[in-house]
């Protein structure tokens, strides 16, 4: 029955196509700063996290590629960096260094490897935060997950910056860990008034559909190349509103696999926050 659900929410997304809604956001958390933000003002943002980041060069690299293969009149150019250190857990960070004046995005490399020093009332507009692959639903580590998920949001709160949340996926020898993950991510987005990227249901939604289309290497936790785009695309839906449906960059995926890809993020997209909100953006 979920999966007849999902097949008839898949459809409906197909028919949308670059139309996008509005869902309505969950109750502020009383404790939480509020910086309510467009989307569309979002022109840079940082990726805090893990190699479930960096695989496949990067993410946030196929983020801005998508933001800028659509049509001329909606192409953005967003400054996206990462932050990521290997195998890390949220506690790993030092959120507040990311803000240091001086610090991080101070300078780019632009052109023909031409070094440009930028200048800047605020580093980032948004900052999207990932735990460790089991930290949220480990036994030992997941206050560790809400204590720091606080923290952070209310730091890059501080710096006027959203904070933003990247639901991980289940290993593919441990399936059972969607429903777990979703929930904890579920709860930490909500407690912090934070937008949550459903990737991990993004992946499960998937590979319930198109078995074939393999999202994770042989050594069970990191993505292919299909599932960092199926990532990529459920940011563009999450962050940015945008539908990925029918977007020309497919990361040299075939067409088929691409626009399967592109159908499950936004409709995994729509169904989750009609479902639990946007948090402030």
């Amino acid at each position: 029955m979920k999966t007849l659900r999902f097949l008839s929410c898949l459809l409906w997304a197909l028919s949308l196509g670059a139309c996008s809604t509005h869902p309505t956001s969950a109750t502020p958390a009383a404790t939480a700063k509020q910086t309510p933000q467009d989307p569309g003002q979002i022109r840079s943002m940082l990726w805090v996290g893990n190699s479930f980041f960096y695989y496949n060069n990067s993410m946030h690299g196929h983020v801005g590629q998508l933001l800028m293969a659509q049509s001329d009149n909606a192409k953005r150019n967003v400054r996206n960096v990462s932050a990521t250190i290997s195998g890390s857990g949220i506690n790993w960070h030092d959120m507040e260094a990311y803000f240091k004046p001086g610090g991080v995005s101070s300078y780019s490399f632009v052109g023909d490897n031409e070094v440009r020093f930028n200048t800047f009332d605020k580093p980032f507009d948004a900052v999207m935060m990932m735990d460790c692959s089991q930290c949220p639903i480990h036994p030992k580590l997941r206050p560790v997950f809400h204590e720091f998920a606080k923290k952070h949001s209310a730091t890059v709160r501080k710096h006027g910056a959203e904070p933003v949340l990247f639901m991980s996926w289940a290993y593919s020898d441990k399936p059972e860990m969607t429903g777990p993950l979703a929930a904890e991510y579920t709860q930490v987005g909500q407690a912090n008034n934070a937008l949550v990227v459903p990737a991990g249901l993004a992946f499960a939604n998937s590979l319930a559909t198109r078995a074939d289309i393999p999202l994770i290497i042989g050594d069970k936790r990191h993505p292919t190349l299909q599932g960092t785009y199926l990532g990529a695309c459920s940011v563009l839906a999450s962050v940015f509103k945008v539908n990925p449906v029918g977007n020309a960059y497919t990361a040299g995926l075939p067409a088929d696999v691409a626009a399967h890809l592109q159908a499950v993020a936004w409709a995994t997209a729509q169904k989750y926050h009609a479902e639990n909100g946007r948090g402030s953006l």
